[in-house]
């Protein structure tokens, strides 16, 4: 269960974060997800996800790629150390393109159910990327 489970995990980092599958992510989200790592009043369902990857990182960033440097399995979670990195070429959370190479860590766990994202909980360097960006 725990390699099937890291599978669908890998699965979703490159089919939709790295490639922009959609109809992967639609056939790898639970109906009832929740995203656990939206700040507080912001939706939690699947579209939240969705929302990040699609109007918030993918327009901001070209030659966009993950990399999964580690993971690790127990029961239905999976823990992934991970980097999101691109060229910073069009405006990312408000901050105009640099034409810079950046790199955001992540660290999440997903909770996967019959094959699918089920929940997920995150942290990631977005902010201390952004602090970066803004300098000269």
């Amino acid at each position: 269960m725990s390699a099937k489970n890291k599978e669908v995990v890998r699965r979703f980092n490159i089919e939709v974060i790295q490639n922009g599958n959609e109809e992967e992510f639609r056939a790898m989200m639970a109906p009832d997800f929740i995203n656990h790592a939206v700040p507080e009043g912001m939706p939690n369902g699947p579209e939240s996800m969705w929302n990040t990857f699609q109007n918030i990182l993918r327009p901001a960033l070209s030659d966009l790629t993950v990399t999964i440097h580690d993971q690790v399995a127990e029961g239905d979670k999976v823990t992934t150390r991970k980097t999101i990195s691109g060229v910073h070429t069009g405006t990312l959370l408000g901050v105009p393109a640099t034409g810079r190479e950046i790199a955001i860590s992540v660290i999440d766990i997903v909770r996967v159910q019959d094959g699918r994202y089920a929940e997920h909980w995150g942290l990631n360097t977005l902010s201390n990327v952004l602090a970066k960006l803004s300098k000269p």
